[in-house]
């Protein structure tokens, strides 16, 4: 009803402005010496030229339209009974001035009704020129040309020409013959159209529900006319919902735009006034997501922190002062709570009959990527014609992770389960301690603020000590397991730079990056870059503590879970050991862990030997657990070239060629009972001597 109530009124202010039309062409044909001459406007004649010598003929004086009132009251009593009228609805939110809405309407008739443009044409003086012009516009709206105000009307800077209601064309000619016309997406919405015009369709995104106390609190600064903002997000990615929740929290919509997508664009600076006026025509606010994206674009986002909409921006990044001329409201996104989430997967799982919980509580994701997530688990199930578990549910989550730390870090998605590792008790009881503290951070750091105050984040930090091939790799990547994370290990090779401040800065990178990722984070020979501060005797000992005093602080405020492996504890600098929430030391393996170890390398489906004596081997050889796995590797390649099963010869040799690796004397007696035999047969050398 509210269409048609709309259209009728826009219909009626056609009419008046068709009277005008014909007065002003009746006035036209009396001074006019050749009014019915097929060919105006494409040649002079003399009779022309002496009637422009005349002078300007005075444009009629337009009297108030009783007609004009009664669709005015009309209008007014329609609205109150509920119904929409666009026209006047976009007048409101502009705002646009009687005189606005006059030119608005007077360019918008030849789209409404193709009369217009051969009148017009007429009008003009010229049968090619079928809209209205800068002067005929002013002309009919009642404005003279002469008055500045009148003609600032349809200058850059008015309503009219900075949202692009109406768009000034051919600006090489005079300006009161410069052409004027009103956008199709325009002429559509106030003809009851909604659909989004194709040339900024792609830049938009879909934005789920989503509600929260802090939606509320940013809806009562939109309410008191907050203009622009800038949301703050980290883990949990929720920044656009709850810019979406603001928004619908004072009755607005939300023209949702992915930054990244505007970067791509051929014209980036040119499709922000599009998406401003469709945000205008639907009384909706700009969200523009990810700007990051755009952060070397300043231009863009001045542009698109001036529009005359709600414009809240979402990013990762601190708040630069140069992207905008104005400075907005900065909100920092407070990730869903453990209800929340448990809430969103419920919803998103909604019918499948799989138990959340676990998901939720470990995988911080905001509703966009918990939809997502979901998606991708359930099109797994699909393809694999299998149900959909929590395995998978945790699938999809890790694959909502962005790719930024792949630049820095490398990926390793677990493989080892609590089954694989051979540790002393106390360790393994430590290693649960971790994975519990990870698993439940956020209940105990920020629903219970176990944490309070000076900028501490959320995250948990251990440090894994010992000696090369005891197990700390593996041990991270068991607790990933556990938790259902990626491991990313950081190449420290990519992270120290010998210029100054330049380690800091791609430690900044990591740690920004990792806040926004469901993961675990390794830093191996982490004494490298966390080592002790040291006495300052030059200036590579200034910035070596500078570095490390950097470390020291961003630790304190990281949300994720960072491991620290170092072979030399003694190397780490107190400070950071009094960050660290648990310390793991990984001692040499004993007898019977190195049994443990030798049964897992050598077991099915790799083929093993009768005569292989795996109680001998931990009892003779004093390894660690990475030496057995190299040595166990070397044995099975032998057996494999030689085609056969690994033997007692193959492990001899192996853990022979290990010990030279590792720079030790090989004595005979280290090889007693069955090593004997292989001396004697000449299958083994025995070197006595340190390689």
């Amino acid at each position: 009803m509210s269409t048609d109530v709309g259209l009728r009124y826009l219909l009626g202010r056609a009419e008046l402005i068709e009277e005008r039309i014909r007065t002003l062409i009746t006035q036209r044909r009396t001074v006019d010496p050749a009014p019915d001459d097929p060919f105006r406007g494409l040649y002079i004649g003399e009779d022309v030229v002496e009637r422009l010598l005349e002078g300007a003929v005075s444009p009629p004086s337009w009297a108030p339209s009783p007609r004009r009132n009664q669709l005015e009251c009309e209008a007014d009593r329609d609205e109150a009974a509920g119904s929409r009228i666009r026209l006047r609805d976009l007048a409101r939110r502009v705002p646009l001035s009687s005189e606005d809405v006059e030119l608005l309407l007077i360019c918008l008739l030849p789209d409404l009704d193709t009369r217009f443009e051969r009148l017009y044409g007429y009008l003009n003086d010229d049968v090619t020129r079928r809209r209205a012009t800068v002067g005929l516009a002013l002309t009919l709206a009642g404005l003279s040309p002469l008055v500045s105000s009148a003609r600032a009307r349809l200058l850059p800077g008015s309503p009219l020409i900075e949202h692009a209601l109406v768009l000034v064309e051919d600006t090489d000619r005079p300006y009161l013959t410069r052409g004027l016309r009103v956008p199709d997406r325009v002429t559509a919405h106030l003809l009851g159209d909604d659909v989004v015009e194709s040339g900024i369709a792609d830049l938009l995104i879909d934005v789920p529900a989503y509600e929260s106390a802090q939606a509320h609190e940013l809806g009562v600064y939109l309410r008191r006319g907050l203009r622009f903002t800038y949301l703050r997000e980290r883990l949990g990615r929720a920044g656009a919902e709850l810019a979406l929740a603001a928004l619908a929290a004072v009755d607005m919509g939300c023209v949702c735009v992915d930054a990244n997508r505007v970067a791509a664009h051929s014209d980036p600076s040119g499709v922000v006034p599009l998406l401003g006026r469709e945000a205008l025509l639907g009384g909706a606010g700009l969200v523009l997501v990810g700007v990051d994206a755009l952060s070397s674009r300043p231009g863009t986002l001045r542009e698109a922190a001036a529009l005359p909409v709600p414009v809240l921006m979402v990013g990762s990044s601190t708040w630069d002062p140069e992207w905008a001329d104005v400075l907005p409201l900065v909100v920092e996104v407070e990730p869903p709570t453990l209800s929340q989430r448990a809430a969103l997967w419920s919803r998103a799982t909604e019918g499948f009959g799989v138990d959340v919980g676990e998901v939720s509580a470990q995988f911080v994701l905001g509703p966009r990527q918990v939809d997502r997530a979901v998606q991708a688990a359930r099109a797994t199930a699909m393809i694999t014609d299998t149900p959909l578990t929590t395995s998978l549910l945790r699938g999809g989550a890790r694959a909502q992770n962005t790719s930024g730390l792949e630049r820095a870090a490398r990926r390793i998605e677990p493989a080892v389960g609590w089954q694989d590792i051979v540790l002393p008790d106390h360790a393994l009881r430590q290693l649960h301690e971790l994975s519990a503290r990870a698993r439940h951070r956020y209940r105990v750091l920020a629903e219970w603020k176990m944490r309070p105050g000076g900028g501490r984040g959320l995250g948990v930090t251990a440090l894994f000590a010992g000696d090369s091939g005891t197990g700390k790799t593996m041990a991270a990547e068991v607790i990933a397991l556990d938790l259902g994370l990626d491991l990313y290990t950081v190449d420290l090779a990519a992270v120290v730079s010998k210029y100054i401040g330049e380690t800091e800065k791609n430690l900044e990178r990591i740690f920004s990056e990792a806040d926004g990722v469901n993961a675990v984070l390794l830093f191996d020979e982490a004494d490298a870059i966390f080592g002790k501060r040291s006495e300052v005797r030059d200036a590579h000992d200034r910035y070596a503590n500078i570095e490390s005093a950097y470390l020291l602080q961003r630790m304190e405020s990281f949300d994720g879970l960072a491991i620290l492996a170092t072979n030399l504890r003694a190397n780490l600098d107190e400070a950071f050991t009094r960050r660290l929430d648990i310390i793991v030391d990984f001692p040499e393996p004993d007898v019977d862990a190195r049994r443990r170890l030798w049964d897992r390398c050598l077991r099915p489906p790799l083929p093993c030997g009768d005569d292989l004596d795996l109680q001998y081997c931990a009892e003779a050889f004093v390894l660690t657990g990475g030496n057995i796995r190299s040595a166990s590797i070397s044995a099975a390649y032998a057996a494999a070239e030689a085609g056969r099963s690994v033997s007692m010869t193959d492990v001899i040799a192996a853990v022979q060629q290990e010990y030279r690796k590792l720079g030790r004397l090989v004595m005979d007696r280290e090889f007693v009972d069955r090593s004997q035999n292989a001396v004697r047969e000449g299958q083994l050398r025995v070197d006595h001597s340190p390689t």
